[in-house]
């Protein structure tokens, strides 16, 4: 989580068009993660009946990427964070829908706090305000993330967790591509490390090493844990960037919590672990 959550502090400091940054990303990170696949001996194989789906949660991932990144840009780490961990209700109102499964009411009431949160969030609802654009772009990318998990959740079962991220990274970085080429990568040059940081720490090295929990933990448990992660990222931001949440931002984000905390409990209850 520590690893995951410098995801929103380099999304601010790296000075480069979002599309740029997104595309350097992935392809730094899908190199990174073929590399530890061969290293692990992972098969990189996909059945002929899967792979239209590993190709979609791929766009998925990469319009995440993009509107998480975009709304770091128009606010600040805590607002970008905070609104992007809206999807575990995202969530929790999708998966019955596509999935068929059954619809908790207790989640219309986690629903409406998470609404509250995000009150607090937003400093007025005027549509010129960067930071309300922040903030809608931020539950976009929530709703993308949501999305993309849900399709992949019957998926990763059958398939190793760090050979999806492969190809889902393979995916964002050549759709990308194309804009490599019309952009001076000349000015990159100082932007590199982060870069490189936030492919290979961020992306490839805390992901699999989230996915590898999932061996001593349940999902649920993980989910959990994962809570703490815009924590770490407000720290992060604060002790680099200098950017210290108001006090709207910190009760918004503690309402936010909250109802990802007990959706998650509720969870691990309903899975008969507690």
């Amino acid at each position: 989580m520590l690893f995951i959550s410098t995801s929103g502090a380099l999304g601010r400091y790296i000075d480069l068009p979002v599309h740029i940054t997104i595309a350097a990303r992935a392809l730094l990170a899908f190199f990174a993660l073929w590399l530890y696949c061969k290293y692990r001996k992972i098969v990189l194989r996909i059945a002929p009946s899967d792979r239209f789906l590993v190709l979609f949660s791929g766009v998925l991932m990469g319009l995440h990427w993009m509107t998480y990144f975009y709304a770091l840009q128009l606010s600040n780490v805590a607002i970008g964070m905070l609104s992007l961990f809206t999807y575990p209700m995202f969530t929790a109102f999708l998966e019955p829908l596509i999935l068929k499964t059954k619809f908790q009411r207790i989640h219309l009431a986690l629903g409406a706090l998470v609404l509250l949160g995000i009150y607090f969030l937003v400093p007025d609802f005027d549509i010129k305000n960067e930071y309300t654009m922040a903030v809608g772009l931020g539950m976009l990318s929530a709703l993308f993330y949501a999305l993309r998990n849900i399709v992949m959740k019957r998926k990763v079962s059958a398939y190793n967790g760090s050979m999806l991220m492969c190809y889902q990274s393979a995916v964002v970085g050549l759709a990308l591509l194309p804009g490599l080429f019309f952009f001076d990568l000349t000015t990159m040059t100082d932007q590199w490390p982060a870069i490189v940081t936030l492919a290979v720490l961020t992306t490839a090295v805390g992901h699999t090493l989230f996915l590898r929990s999932f061996k001593n933990f349940s999902i649920t448990t993980a989910s959990i844990i994962s809570s703490v992660q815009p924590v770490y990222g407000i720290l992060i931001g604060a002790l680099f960037l200098n950017e210290i949440p108001a006090l709207s931002t910190v009760i918004g984000g503690l309402l936010i919590l909250s109802a990802v905390v007990a959706e998650s409990l509720l969870s691990y209850r309903r899975a008969g672990q507690v």
